[in-house]
């Protein structure tokens, strides 16, 4: 679907980094240049926020990341990675991200979400339908959920042009996923086929 992007567009920008990371390294073994991101996804319309939704560890080796995000003008938002017993990890910004961009919307033409993440197409629906913002996706097309890809006017792929998006990724080349990696689609037929499997024994 082609759409419309003129600079009197007012946009806000909301940024899942822990996607964005993960999927340049298993795809690629780089890093996201985000300034670039930001840049071209923008493309010279009214920048009214842009916001990065970070997961902060005990270590604490994320401060460069994170000062180097807000001198690029991208402020960021943080939530400590949650440890539960057993060992199991939990830090997803999901609800936050939905929050923010639900109330900021009604300042906004344009909501771009940088995420390859599938459980933001119901999020890309209300934004379209109730407050009739256009929403644009941004990501690594190979890692995207083809539900986000669907419900989005505009989808960006940084695959098509991963040399430009990527930081220390070498020749910019496309390189095999680590091994154990599997799409977000991939997982959800697995899923599907185990509740299938799991009814079938009910029966």
């Amino acid at each position: 679907m082609s759409v419309i992007k003129h600079q009197g567009q007012r946009v806000g920008m909301f940024i899942d980094a822990q996607n964005l990371y993960h999927s340049a390294k298993n795809l690629y073994h780089g890093k996201v240049n985000f300034g670039q991101v930001v840049k071209d996804a923008v493309a010279g319309r009214e920048l009214i926020r842009v916001i990065a939704y970070v997961i902060t560890t005990e270590a604490g080796d994320e401060t460069n990341f994170f000062e180097a995000l807000t001198k690029m003008g991208i402020e960021i938002k943080t939530k400590d990675l949650q440890v539960f017993w057993g060992g199991a990890k939990k830090a997803d910004w999901d609800v936050g991200l939905a929050v923010d961009a639900i109330r900021m919307a009604p300042k906004l033409d344009t909501v771009i979400l940088a995420t390859g993440d599938g459980d933001f197409a119901p999020l890309v629906e209300f934004l379209r339908n109730s407050f009739g913002c256009q929403v644009e996706v941004v990501s690594f097309g190979k890692s995207t959920s083809s539900a986000l890809k669907e419900a989005t006017d505009d989808f960006f792929d940084l695959c098509e042009n991963p040399r430009k998006y990527l930081l220390g990724s070498g020749r910019g080349g496309e390189r095999r996923p680590r091994k154990g990696y599997r799409s977000p689609d991939e997982i959800l037929s697995e899923e599907k086929i185990e509740e299938v499997t799991e009814e079938q024994k009910e029966e």
